[in-house]
């Protein structure tokens, strides 16, 4: 089942939050560095244990002091306009996302915020239709697959699209 809810994706009691990663996995501003804050310093040195993460790609690790048991660090792309392969990098990025999922079987409930439809400046109906793809591929996999959206506007977007994905 996927649900959209605006809300605050550190405080989910889930299995899995993703979290809108950068490369470096140092955390940063917007939800990585939310995610970063709530989860404490831990999380930081598990993630300098794992080097690089490429645009695309993602990795797991502990939830320390989070709900959430785990977190997944997923790098979307920079909006560059779309012309330099954006939306095959976000759904490489929300696919491997549901890959580092289903390689521990205890997760069965998993959190997205919308990748890449922050700062990376992805046009936020373009993420919401390529995330709700992924998304939908996948639902049959998981309990529950939630997209957490901090703010209204993006919560209408999520919800007008998965509508009229399902048709």
């Amino acid at each position: 089942m996927i649900e959209i809810i605006q809300g605050d994706i550190t405080q989910l009691d889930v299995d899995a939050i993703t979290n809108a990663a950068n490369s470096a996995l140092s955390g940063g501003g917007g939800v990585d560095g939310a995610i970063h804050r709530a989860a404490g310093p831990g999380l930081l040195a598990e993630c300098r244990t794992l080097g690089r993460c490429q645009t695309g790609d993602a990795v797991r690790t502990r939830g320390h002091r989070l709900k959430a048991r785990f977190v997944i660090h997923a790098v979307g792309p920079v909006w560059r306009g779309g012309d330099a392969h954006e939306p095959e990098l976000l759904d490489r990025a929300y696919e491997s996302a549901f890959a580092r999922a289903q390689e521990e079987s205890s997760i069965r409930t998993v959190a997205f915020p919308a990748l890449s439809a922050g700062a990376y400046g992805y046009p936020k109906v373009q993420a919401a239709e390529v995330a709700l793809r992924s998304m939908l591929r996948h639902e049959d996999a998981f309990d529950r697959i939630l997209a957490c959206l901090f703010d209204a506007q993006n919560l209408a977007i999520y919800q007008r699209t998965l509508e009229r994905l399902r048709g």
